[in-house]
């Protein structure tokens, strides 16, 4: 196993000990939770695991190709020699080896050194019978020194061989060969490699040591990051400062001070939330106790009970109401994403709560009319329950805030509108007193009403409408029913995309 991979391990604890580099490799890269310094660390030692074997391949050509190089160069300088050597009497081919020179081919203690010289007709003329001949159809040159590889009696051999021709030029050259066995150049390899590549062992756990000691140095921040967040206060919502950190990560501390500010709106709209709830609720239960404290007196007649009666139940409703509308909105804000949509037909579905609303409507004397296409005609995706909902609040709102005698009917109108390319339309419009234009924007807030209105309400009505509306990707808005009129009427539009 190589070194710089014990490192890892030693260093890395979470990882068992791999028997071979390929499951290490594996689980590498398989860890049940991720960690960012582990996944760099990763993919920086990974091209050190995958460079050191290809390093060695390469080191063992390249050496391999360095040893060659001087070896070659002598055994065809003895090839040259032993060429010179050759004579002709113009009838036959002579050689004859001084025994000097035999005595300076045998003296490599190393290598066995092995000789050949045939004649012009391939007839043996001195050294050893067995060594293999160039291939019949390779190209023959005179006087050119050439080198290959082979084998005799199955060993390795290095061959540099020449054709030299002798007088008569007719004549076929002559073969002088020369053959070394490979013992120095594969010594000289290993010393090369060697050289190379023990270095590397030295070097690669230094880097690696580096390589961790950098990276250490260089998440640094993100683990101030986290201290300071530690540190915090469950109630600082404060900004986290971006000028202390890495350029990488403002983007992620923008990102936690955004979180951070909704969260702060959040909040603080659900404190405000709260406090309205309660002072709304405080309301008809106070009244609820005077009430039942007024029928407790030994004084009351039966017509104070009965009035004390009538009062209890008028403030249990409103009590009701008030309640059943913070379920609406809590349900309608806790929907979000994940509200289930259906195909609706905005038609049907307005009628239906036209017709649950008529009793309401009579009792109060107001005229109240549906106006729409045919069932099947006004339909695109939504959530039919809040979709109900939020016509229901817009038809209380305008019964509420409608005056009505029997002399004098007040007029509230539901209507389904548009078409399915320039988008669907939702109005309730009535004969009321209307919103003035700088109270517009307030009645969509929680709990508001406007002033001067003896109306049974929790102000919560429109801001369901509102969030539901949202939740549809629909627009809210509120207008005139007739504009200079002395009572102008309300008219709430809701305004679907186009599907």
């Amino acid at each position: 196993m190589p070194l710089c991979v014990v490192w890892v391990i030693a260093w890395k604890k979470s990882f068992p000990r791999p028997p071979d580099a390929a499951r290490l490799m594996v689980k590498l890269f398989q860890r049940s939770q991720r960690s960012l310094f582990g996944e760099i660390l990763d993919w920086m030692l990974t091209p050190f695991l995958l460079l050191w074997p290809i390093t060695f391949g390469l080191t063992w050509l390249v050496a391999e190709g360095i040893a060659k190089v001087p070896f070659d160069r002598g055994l065809g300088q003895n090839a040259k020699a032993l060429a010179q050597l050759v004579q002709s009497d113009h009838r036959s081919l002579n050689f004859h080896l001084p025994p000097s020179a035999l005595e300076f081919l045998q003296s490599d203690n190393t290598d066995t050194v092995y000789y050949q010289v045939r004649g012009g007709n391939g007839e043996l003329l001195d050294g050893e019978a067995g060594l293999p001949t160039p291939l019949d159809d390779e190209k023959l040159v005179t006087n050119e020194l050439r080198l290959r590889d082979d084998q005799l009696n199955g060993i390795p051999v290095r061959v540099a061989y020449i054709w030299v021709r002798i007088q008569p030029q007719t004549a076929r050259p002559a073969l002088v060969q020369v053959a070394e066995t490979l013992e120095k150049r594969s010594v000289l390899a290993h010393e090369i490699i060697k050289g190379v590549m023990l270095p590397l062992f030295v070097i690669l756990p230094l880097a690696v040591l580096l390589v961790w000691l950098a990276l250490t140095r260089g998440i640094q921040p993100l683990s101030e990051l986290e201290d300071r967040i530690r540190q915090r206060k469950p109630d600082d919502m404060s900004p986290l400062d971006e000028s202390a950190v890495p350029t990488e990560v403002m983007p992620l501390v923008s990102s936690v001070n955004d979180l951070l500010e909704r969260l702060k709106h959040s909040i603080a709209t659900q404190k405000r939330f709260l406090a309205d709830a309660a002072h709304q609720l405080k309301t008809p239960l106070a009244g609820l106790r005077m009430q039942a404290d007024l029928a407790q007196r030994s004084d009351a007649n039966a017509e104070d009970l009965k009035q004390s009666l009538k009062q209890i139940g008028r403030a249990s409703k409103r009590a009701t109401h008030t309640v059943n509308q913070l379920l609406a909105l809590a349900r309608a804000e806790s929907s979000g994403s994940g509200m289930n949509k259906h195909t609706c037909d905005l038609g049907l579905l307005t009628m239906d709560v036209v017709k649950d609303s008529l009793q309401r409507a009579m009792e109060k004397h107001i005229d109240l009319g549906f106006e729409g296409p045919e069932p099947g005609i006004a339909l695109l995706p939504g959530n039919p329950t809040l979709l109900k909902e939020m016509v229901r609040n817009l038809i209380d709102n305008a019964i509420n805030y409608t005056p009505s005698t029997p002399e004098h009917p007040g007029v509230v109108t539901a209507r389904v509108g548009g078409s399915r390319q320039e988008g669907w339309q939702i109005e309730v419009e009535d004969s009321g007193h209307g919103i003035p234009p700088s109270e517009r924007e307030r009645v969509f807030e929680p709990f508001y009403r406007a002033l001067g209105n003896e109306a049974d309400g929790s102000g919560l009505g429109l801001p369901i409408v509102l969030e539901i509306a949202e939740q549809h990707l629909a627009l809210v808005t509120l207008s005139e029913t007739r504009p200079g009129h002395a009572s102008p009427g309300a008219k709430f539009t809701v305004s679907f995309e186009a599907q």
